[in-house]
Parts: C-alpha cells; structure tokens; sequence
C-alpha cells in the first residue's frame, strides 16, 4: 500500500465527519423551531466551535499531505477539492449559527408563525436532503447523487422567490415589525446561499471523481 493511502482514508472519513457535523446542526435547528426549545438552538451557537476546529485540522492535514507527499492525478484532485469543501461547510454551518442564535431567544408567536409563513422549516429540511446525498456521493464516489443534489438547489431557489413576496406582505400588515421580519428574511437568504455552497461541493465532487470541471455550467 502506498505510504499516502492512509494519509488520504483520514483526510475523507473526516471530511464525512464535518459534514455530518454541519448535517447535524441543521437538524437541530429543525427541532428547535418546531419544538419552540430556545435550548436546543443553544446548542447549535456553542457546537458550531467544533466546525472551525475540525476545518482547521483538515486544511492542515491537507498542507501535509501536499508537503510531504506531492499528490498527483486523482490524489491532488482529492486534495484540492477537500480544501475548498471544508470551507464552504463551515460556512453553511455558520448559517445554521445565525439562525440559531435568533432561535435561542424568547421568540414569539408571531415570530414562529412567520417562520412557518416563510417556510424556514422545510428549506432547513432540503438543505438536510442535499448534505445526505453529498455525503452518499462522498462515500460511494458517485456522481449520481450530486445530481440529485442539484436539482433540489431548484426547489430552495423556489423558497427563496417566495419568501420575497411574503416578506413584503407580513411587512405592509405589520409594520411596526417590519425589523423583525426583515431580520428573518436575512435568514432565509442565507439559507438559499447555504444551497449555492452545497451545490458548489456537488461540483467539486465531480471535478474530484471525474476530472471535469462543472462549475458555471446549468447542467452537470
């Protein structure tokens, strides 16, 4: 076995690691709104230090592995496709941070009902989908799942257009709100950016499995 071999198993099982940490952060805002549970999304704020951490230990095992093993071919692809994966989960994670830290708040009533007006609930919930397949096409190193990644983009790009009338609309028949409902509203941007950096990873996957690059094209 080459001496890189382990060298790059580590480097993916704790990619699927970050990844099924940032999974978990989501899943847990889910739970928090529609358990109304200020302490879950407590949780969510205080674990997103162990995203930073566990990007922090990847970037720096990758300048390993470069350093001491020049990686060429699909070694390198793999390299180079983990750094750039690593960062746009933690900034997903980071998403999932700010919704949390709005939820570990007293909110009220109304608040909760405009989340479910604005259907945070299941763009949380396709974003749960997206990172699943990721992480299936991670393991199997299969491009079809990124294909089913990307087209479940569509649907919180969808969200995303109705939730620019609905914002509007709660803003005109409650105006004295209307910072609230603009804060949420910022929310749900960064969700849907949240589904630009999951389709962004769908891509560096297929550059890292098949040597192609898809980025700026409709279709893969």
């Amino acid at each position: 076995m080459p001496a890189i071999e382990p060298e790059l198993q580590a480097l993916k099982e704790n990619l699927q690691d970050m990844l099924s940490m940032v999974k978990s952060q989501i899943e847990k805002c889910i739970k928090a709104i529609d358990k109304q549970d200020a302490s879950i999304a407590k949780e969510v704020v205080d674990d997103e230090k162990k995203i930073n951490i566990q990007e922090l230990a990847i970037d720096r095992d990758c300048e390993n592995i470069l350093a001491l093993y020049t990686p060429v071919a699909t070694d390198l692809r793999l390299v180079l496709a983990t750094l750039k994966i690593t960062n746009d989960l933690e900034r997903i994670g980071d998403s999932a941070k700010s919704l949390a830290k709005m939820l570990s708040n007293d909110l009220s009533k109304n608040e909760y009902k405009w989340m479910k007006e604005l259907n945070v609930v299941p763009m949380l919930e396709v974003l749960v989908s997206m990172l699943k397949e990721i992480g299936n096409a991670l393991r199997k190193e299969d491009t079809k799942s990124v294909l089913k990644t990307v087209k479940k983009d569509d649907d919180l790009n969808d969200y995303f257009k109705n939730a620019l009338k609905t914002t509007a609309s709660l803003i005109r028949k409650n105006p004295d709100e209307a910072k609230t409902i603009l804060s949420l509203f910022l929310l749900i941007r960064n969700l849907e950016r949240s589904g630009d950096l999951t389709k962004n990873i769908a891509e560096e996957i297929v550059f890292q499995i098949e040597a192609r690059v898809v980025k700026h094209r409709k279709k893969l």
